[in-house]
This record gives structure tokens, sequence and C-alpha cells, in this order.
């Protein structure tokens, strides 16, 4: 029976995601998020200084993770039996964030699909970072849409791989670098050195989950316009991971994602994904069934491993 703790562990998560959401008070994110906050705003008084600056970035990421992370690893070796599957299932349910997802890509779906646009820009502009107030309709359901999957890989998929690879550590640790590097990754002058390290990092704790995340969504959509997007439009995206998951995304959905968006310092012109199909409400659900069923995906994939060790 402990060779299928994992699976376990994976299917009673995502149950209590789905039935309690994420935590309204006290979520260990937030205040994980609070703590980085006060030190970036003790430690990063020279952001023009890019030595002194990526130093004190690399310092800061240490600061804010390794007593957390030694937490994580005391909690998997002290703990056992019962007691450390609860206490995966409990790390893997604040991982994870399957309903949040859903519900905030459906708040902008439904408004979007009555005509309300005014009402789908101020839900979209909760989920992203563009200038909702200059996005038409089109530009509010592909910004959703592409929200969708890549939130999709970093909340949901990624959450499942280090739990899977690492245990509670493995878990924990991914959390912490993707919320640093959402914190601080900015290439603006405060952030531009001293967040790089948390980027890095960022990219490579992402490197495989968000290939495995593309290759969930090539499988389960358009694959063969998924397979062609991937390789041919991924590496003009600016982000190692982003680009083949909203890439793959775009093409299994069959919808055209990127192009030029409005940002508060400007239009940002970015690559195209995906096909000649404009993006509408349909495109927002289609995401988030494709994160859905990618899901149920993985979970049988675990399971079929798993029963395979047994036998063999």
């Amino acid at each position: 029976m402990l060779l299928f703790a994992p699976f376990i562990v994976c299917v009673l998560a995502l149950a209590l995601d789905q039935l309690m959401g994420e935590p309204r008070r006290m979520h260990p994110v937030v205040g994980f998020g609070r703590m980085a906050a006060a030190i970036e705003r003790r430690l990063n008084t020279a952001p023009e200084n890019s030595h002194r600056s990526l130093s004190i970035g690399g310092l800061a990421v240490l600061l804010v993770t390794v007593p957390v992370l030694i937490l994580a690893i005391w909690v998997s070796v002290v703990f056992g039996g019962l007691a450390l599957v609860l206490a995966q299932i409990v790390a893997l349910w604040l991982a994870i964030s399957l309903r949040g997802l859903t519900e905030h890509g459906r708040a902008v779906a439904e408004p979007l699909c009555s005509g309300d646009l005014e009402g789908a820009r101020e839900q979209v502009s909760c989920i992203v970072s563009r200038q909702a107030s200059a996005l038409d309709g089109q530009g509010v359901a592909a910004a959703a849409t592409e929200s969708m999957l890549e939130n999709g890989a970093d909340a949901v998929f990624a959450s499942l791989f280090w739990f899977l690879v690492a245990g509670i550590p493995g878990l924990v640790l991914h959390r912490m670098i993707n919320t640093l590097d959402a914190m601080w990754g900015y290439r603006n002058p405060r952030f531009l050195y001293f967040g790089r390290a948390a980027a890095r990092l960022d990219d490579l704790m992402g490197w495989v989950p968000a290939r495995l995340t593309a290759f969930t969504y090539l499988l389960l959509g358009d694959r063969k316009l998924a397979w062609w997007c991937w390789r041919n439009q991924a590496p003009e995206w600016d982000s190692p991971n982003a680009g083949p998951v909203m890439a793959a995304g775009a093409g299994a959905l069959n919808v055209r994602l990127g192009g030029p968006s409005p940002y508060p310092a400007g239009v940002k012109q970015r690559p195209i994904l995906g096909d000649t199909r404009g993006a509408n409400s349909a495109s927002i659900e289609a995401a988030i069934s494709l994160v859905r069923r990618g899901v149920l995906l993985w979970l049988g994939v675990v399971l079929l491993a798993t029963t395979l060790m047994v036998w063999w």
C-alpha cells in the first residue's frame, strides 16, 4: 500500500482543493510573501549597483528559503506512516490551485460571454498585469486564456511534479522559488539584478515541468498543430518555460495568442502563438478544460506506473 501513497496523496489533495479551495486566511504562501517582501525592503538598498545587487539577491533567496526548506525536510524525516501521508496531503493542497485557476478563468469568461466587456476587463485585471482598460473582447479572452495555460503549468503541474519527484521538500522549494520569481523577477531598475537569482532558479526548477505540461496539452488537443507551434513558435518567446507551455497550449486549442499587448509602460510586441482563430470566452473554458483533463491524465499515469511497479 505504501507504493500507492503518492497517488492517494495527489487524489486527496486535489479533492481538498476542489471542495475547499485555497485557505482564505493564514495561507502559508501569503505569509512567505510578506516575509520575502520585508527582507527585500531591508536588503535591496542599492539596486543600481549590479554586482552588489546580484550578490544580495542571491543571499536574500537563501535567507527566505533555507529555514522553510529545513522545516520541510525535518517533517519528511521525522514523520512516518499515516502522519507523513497527512502532512503530504496538506502540503500539496496548499501548493496547488486548480479550483482557484478555474474560478478566476470563469470570472472572466462569464461576463465576456454575456457581453459585459467592462466586467470582463475588471476580472482579467486580477490575473494579468496588462492594462485591461485598453483590451477589447478578444484581447481580454486571449489574456485570460494565456493565464490559464501558464498558471496550469506553474500552480498545478509543477507542484504535482515536484511532489512526486522530491516529496514535501521539493514541493515547498518549488513553491517558494516560484513565488520569489513572481515578486522579484521583474526587469525594472529595482529588480533587474536583485531578482536575477530567483528568476534563474525558477527557470531551472520549471524546465522539466513546463515541457511535461506542454506535452500534456499536445496529447489532449490538436496534436499536429500543437507540435508545430511548440517547435516553431516557442523559441521566439522570451521565457524558456512559458514559451513551450503557451505555444503548445495555443496549438492544442487552435487559437491565436500572443501578439501586441498593452501594459502601463506601453505596448509590448510579443510573438504570435497558435493559429489564426481569435480568442473568445469559449477559449477560456477550453483552456480550463485542458488543464483539468491534463490533471486526470497525470493521475492515470501515476496509478499505472505504481501498479506496474507493484506487479514487477
